[in-house]
């Protein structure tokens, strides 16, 4: 029972974490660190989550969740964990009761991800398959592929073989030569570091459970971080004004939506384009190198203390 005490502290923890993450201002001096920081705090809280429901229906075994689950499913088969529960009245019927929710949780989340990878793969294979029908090479865009359509888009489509940069003819008119070259950059970060490996976890959160607001406003700070981690690459290769010009220059001509599982940059809602914008216009300095290693000191900390709680014998 003190491995579940303590997981349900480190669970409830992870909550009130994540919301003073969500309200907290150094986010956007380190974009980076704080997408580790997100990523340790949802991972932290959904193993957390299922090891205090396990702990506590398998405190029987006083083997913890880890050696209690160990336990549980040799004596699933033979019958004798549903006999032994069910002896101890109330308390056995909870003790099951935790359990099952222990592996609904986890069904909900791991089939969340499935399907959000699934859906993301098929409509990228569909939208290639489509680009090679009605996208063209040009020369004032290399190493990406025009769409002629007269509304100003520009994405990237991440993947394994074929990976591609989209922009539009609409794109083309309102964006000049650096402001494109920035634009370029920005997609071509979004590649280069898997951006859309990093938000599919918090995207299949979202999946999982769609009524819950709470998962929808922190996944939107996780997508507003990675597209800062985008504009922190492409500034390295533009000025910031050029970047911040061409989002503005979208944003007037009413920014197209994109494909599932494509990266857009300006597919945001207009507050977190004009965020993004002010921090490209008027940067504050970035994170201390130090304040960046306590929170991934912390972050580490976190992970090994949640799987080390697994392991309690008690």
């Amino acid at each position: 029972m003190v491995s579940a005490a303590l997981l349900t502290l480190v669970a409830v923890s992870c909550l009130v974490a994540m919301e003073a993450l969500h309200r907290a201002k150094w986010p956007s001096r380190g974009p980076y660190t704080a997408v580790i920081a997100w990523q340790a705090l949802g991972l932290a809280w959904g193993v957390s989550t299922i090891g205090a429901l396990l702990a506590y229906g398998l405190s029987s075994y006083e083997l913890g969740a880890a050696g209690g689950l160990m336990a549980a499913a040799t004596d699933l088969f033979t019958g004798e964990l549903l006999l032994a529960e069910f002896s101890q009245g109330v308390e056995g019927v909870s003790h099951l009761a935790a359990v099952a929710l222990a592996v609904i949780l986890t069904l909900v989340l791991f089939s969340g991800l499935v399907a959000s990878f699934v859906q993301v793969v098929r409509v990228r294979r569909r939208h290639h398959d489509l680009l090679e029908l009605v996208a063209s090479e040009h020369p004032d865009v290399p190493g990406a592929r025009v769409v002629d359509h007269p509304a100003a888009a520009a994405y990237c489509l991440p993947g394994v073989l074929r990976s591609q940069v989209v922009i539009s003819a609409g794109a083309l008119e309102v964006l000049d030569t650096r402001e494109l070259a920035a634009v370029l950059a920005h997609e071509h970060a979004h590649l280069r570091q898997r951006h859309d490996l990093v938000l599919l976890p918090f995207s299949s959160l979202k999946r999982a459970f769609p009524r819950v607001r709470l998962v929808r406003t922190y996944y939107e700070s996780v997508a507003l971080l990675i597209e800062m981690c985008a504009d922190d690459q492409a500034r390295r290769r533009s000025s910031s004004r050029e970047l911040a010009m061409a989002l503005l220059r979208f944003g007037a001509a009413g920014a197209a939506p994109v494909p599932v599982g494509a990266m857009a940059a300006a597919q945001a809602a207009e507050p977190a384009v004009m965020q993004r914008v002010n921090r490209l216009l008027r940067p504050d300095d970035e994170l201390p190198y130090h304040a960046g290693a306590v929170i991934m000191g912390a972050s580490a900390f976190l992970l090994a203390t949640v799987t080390c709680l697994w392991h309690i014998p008690i």
